[in-house]
């Protein structure tokens, strides 16, 4: 599977097997983990075999069963945090599809307390990404059009087109898809309607677009 075919297969997963992680893919996650980390400046942590972030009500309520394993998202109070936190946490959840994992973001329905444990500092909890093997592997949901998702003044290219098929595919908070991305003269605007999330939720936009458009032709404005 390459990373085209993770976006294409990638769907939320909230029921988990109790099957455990091998070492070997445990330390594939993890070492791409460390690489993120170093270069993002963020501060992602894999936790596995611990149950007391989804062991609540709030998990119930969500619909979430058996999830042992997740990735807390955190990193410095900056103004931009949680866009930075979906653009390299998507790239996370993107290699777990990769190596055979399915995974669900997860911003409320959760204890924050049981993750906030594992902060250091005064670094800033955003979230939280189940992980692990799923009972099933998901379901795909509707869509929004392209033409509902995009403005486009003059002619797109074709490496905008195929940005904005990874943008559709992209994970947003209750499958709402508030955003909307803008190609002008050569320059891409992505932008948020707002909502829940809506900045974690335009970092995972954004880099589903990189991935399909090619980053090398991607000038965002």
């Amino acid at each position: 599977m390459n990373i085209m075919d993770a976006i294409a297969e990638r769907h939320s997963v909230r029921s988990f097997k109790d099957d455990r992680i091998p070492h070997e893919v445990w330390d594939a996650l993890d070492r791409k983990i460390d690489a993120v980390n170093r270069e993002s400046g963020l501060s992602f942590r894999l936790v596995c075999d611990d149950p007391a972030a989804f062991d609540s009500r709030l998990a119930k309520y969500g619909r979430f069963e058996n999830v042992r394993n997740f990735i807390v998202c955190a990193g410095p109070k900056l103004p931009d945090l949680e866009e930075r936190v979906g653009y390299w946490g998507e790239g996370l959840v993107l290699e777990a599809q990769i190596l055979g994992l399915n995974t669900c973001w997860v911003g409320l329905t959760f204890s924050r307390s049981a993750a906030k444990r594992l902060l250091k500092g005064d670094e800033r909890l955003v979230c939280v990404i189940a992980i692990g093997y799923g009972a099933t592997q998901g379901a795909s949901h509707p869509v929004k059009s392209v033409d509902e998702l995009s403005h486009v003044v003059g002619e797109a290219p074709t490496w905008f087109k195929r940005g904005m098929w990874a943008a559709q595919l992209a994970p947003t908070a209750l499958n709402q898809q508030r955003f909307l991305i803008a190609y002008e003269d050569g320059i891409v605007r992505a932008t948020s309607k707002g909502g829940p999330f809506s900045d974690l939720d335009l970092g995972i936009v954004k880099r589903h677009f990189e991935i399909g458009a090619g980053k090398e032709n991607v000038a965002w404005a």
